[in-house]
């Protein structure tokens, strides 16, 4: 393979990119499940958390809901580059929950151009990175949800047992592919849709559940995984919950929204979509708290990516919603990974500063390692010249690009590349040095300080980014986000980078040079 300068990824990347723009996946026109056609049963007396979980759109815990916190997930599928972690910062930088810590947020990552070395970058920040197979193909086999995992954590230095949830391409999956998650270890998977209203008697939007005794949504689809057919037990099911429209069952919006037609229209409008949107918040707000989703492609959003012209007023309408529904008592906005971890040890709303998952830990490391820390990662990526996508690693370029067939190509060794470590087991990724093959620290007492601060009185949204900790009043003001952009690089204190809307904000480390390393 020929050696490419650095400056040339940012070139290559305006040729490729635009292939990267899909159709719209992820969509669905009506109920996906019929509760009288399917009815799900299952003994709350034998399936108990925190392994077991009926379907039920009552909190779970025995919560009421006035105890229970509102969770907006935000989740982002496809391929991880500078473009599509922009348009996240675009919408998250700058936030924080009632805690005081950063958004997280889960990235369903498929490896087809996908730049490891933001993976990297975006899972040390905090952020979740889950399995949305290799070439994104629908009802995936073995070879493209494993070879998932191997990639990931084989060039991106992520470790296996953080890969926890699977999304499949298009919502496309069966029983059989279930079961191929449960035999590779996931904990969860998130690709059935909650499609009816929960202001229907009949609504499919369950709390995250385990399919012990099947599956109670998509059962239109899925008759044989619904009625208790099929157990598959301690696999859990997280719904997504559909947004409505003035049409009700019949008007369901789904992924990316903002993309949809509303109230039975020809054409998207933002003003509707927020309309709806912050209707059906409401609703699930005002009922029994379930979580509301935004699930992005964010590619569809990239206001930096040749071919894409995004409105301007459509990243406004998001970023409007966001801040409105934060500025709503008792809101966070999450990963799929902190939703699960409540529901599995749920804790109501004044016991939250209890909850490790909803915690902001950073990693504490100032050695010049490639670690996915932008800082000390300067000059040390390895820059993969592929002719069909450029890419750059922490852990040594492969000789081919990754397939189903070989997710794990030997490493490079032409002009005298040394061979780079791979990450153990017993290490974090903060703390792996991958050129000189050791772990600065396995003991979970020196790694990690943890940045987040009292919730506040009666669960106040404490999320001006100011030092609010001592405040006695429950009326602390909110501080909208602009939405005009993420927070540049070295606005940031330093021992708050975990928010990347830092170091992967296009990952601009000193300027254009950079950036063009880090496609």
């Amino acid at each position: 393979m020929f050696s490419l300068h650095p400056i040339w990824f940012l070139a290559l990347s305006f040729f490729f990119f635009p292939s990267l723009v899909r159709a719209q996946d992820g969509s669905i026109d009506g109920p996906t499940t019929d509760p009288s056609k399917f009815p799900y049963s299952c003994d709350t007396n034998k399936c108990k958390l925190p392994t077991c979980n009926c379907a039920s759109t009552n909190p779970p815990g025995g919560l009421s809901p006035s105890d229970t916190p509102m969770f907006v997930v935000f989740t982002a599928d496809d391929a991880i580059q500078s473009y599509t972690i922009n348009a996240v910062n675009n919408l998250l930088a700058g936030r924080k929950n009632p805690n005081g810590c950063p958004i997280k947020m889960t990235y369903y990552t498929s490896i087809t151009y996908t730049n490891f070395s933001l993976v990297t970058d975006w899972y040390v920040a905090g952020n979740e990175i889950a399995d949305h197979t290799i070439t994104h193909v629908g009802d995936p086999q073995n070879d493209e949800i494993n070879g998932n995992l191997i990639a990931l954590n084989a060039l991106a230095g992520i470790p296996l047992k953080s890969i926890q949830g699977f999304r499949a391409p298009f919502l496309n999956f069966s029983g059989s592919m279930l079961q191929r998650l449960k035999n590779a270890g996931f904990t969860y998977d998130s690709s059935a849709s909650a499609s009816i209203p929960v202001t229907d008697p009949n609504t499919d939007a369950y709390w995250p559940y385990t399919l012990d005794n099947g599956l109670a949504n998509n059962c239109l689809a899925l008759p044989d995984m619904c009625s208790g057919r099929t157990s598959i037990p301690g696999l859990w099911e997280v719904p997504m919950y559909c947004f409505f429209d003035s049409k009700g069952i019949n008007g369901p919006h789904l992924m990316d929204p903002w993309l949809d037609a509303a109230n039975g229209a020809t054409a998207a409008n933002d003003s509707a979509t927020l309309a709806y949107m912050q209707s059906t918040f409401m609703d699930h707000y005002n009922g029994k708290r379930q979580p509301i989703g935004l699930y992005t492609h964010p590619i569809h959003i990239a206001i930096d990516l040749p071919g894409v012209t995004p409105l301007s007023s459509t990243i406004t309408m998001i970023n409007k919603f966001l801040d409105w529904a934060q500025e709503q008592p008792n809101v966070w906005i999450i990963s799929t990974e902190q939703l699960l971890a409540w529901v599995q040890n749920p804790k109501p709303i004044s016991q939250l500063d209890q909850v490790d998952a909803l915690k902001c830990p950073t990693p504490q490391v100032n050695k010049n390692i490639c670690n996915g820390i932008p800082s000390n990662e300067a000059g040390l990526l390895a820059h993969c010249a592929f002719t069909d996508f450029p890419w750059s690693t922490c852990y040594g370029c492969p000789t081919e690009q990754v397939s189903p067939a070989n997710p794990n190509p030997p490493q490079q060794t032409t002009g005298g590349q040394a061979l780079r470590f791979r990450i153990p087991a017993n290490c974090n990724t903060a703390f792996w040095d991958p050129i000189a093959g050791s772990c600065l620290c396995n003991d979970s007492s020196c790694q990690f300080a943890d940045n987040s601060r009292p919730i506040g009185p009666n669960g106040a949204n404490l999320t001006s980014g100011e030092d609010n900790s001592a405040a006695t009043s429950a009326t602390v003001s909110y501080v909208p986000f602009s939405g005009n952009g993420a927070v540049p690089l070295f606005g940031f204190d330093v021992g708050l980078w975990a928010s990347l809307a830092i170091g992967v904000m296009g990952v601009v480390a000193g300027g254009a040079g950079t950036l063009a390393w880090r496609i």
